[in-house]
């Protein structure tokens, strides 16, 4: 049974940062694409950030391009996001997501996590 479970998630102050992880298990993800969604109350799951399966490429959402990175770790079979320069209104629960087709925001993930919240105060 495939599952990606997310932890890191918690309430911070504006400006802080927050590292989330997502371990994968079941089956290895090493030449897949891994990477993040959320969605915050009343909106629609959005695209966050995505990263192939060297690690070499990534691609990011503008509203978070500079702020966050991702990153992954093949021999965990983990990916992670670290976010800097948080905003009230990247308050959200993130999924992590594996595989699936397509690129950059066209990612159609095959696997999903339950989510992690994380709540940024003004």
């Amino acid at each position: 049974q495939v599952q990606l479970v997310e932890s890191g998630g918690g309430l911070v102050q504006a400006g802080d940062s927050l590292r989330l992880s997502c371990a994968a298990s079941g089956r290895t993800f090493s030449s897949n694409n891994m990477g993040w969604f959320r969605q915050a109350p009343g909106k629609e799951r959005e695209f966050v950030a995505t990263i192939n399966w060297s690690g070499y490429s990534t691609y990011y959402a503008e509203s978070v391009k500079g702020r966050f990175t991702i990153s992954r770790d093949n021999a965990k079979n983990t990916v992670y996001l670290q976010m800097k320069s948080l905003k009230p209104e990247d308050t959200a629960v993130y999924y992590c997501a594996a595989a699936g087709r397509g690129v950059a925001t066209g990612w159609l993930p095959s696997y999903w996590g339950q989510g992690t919240q994380v709540t940024v105060s003004s």
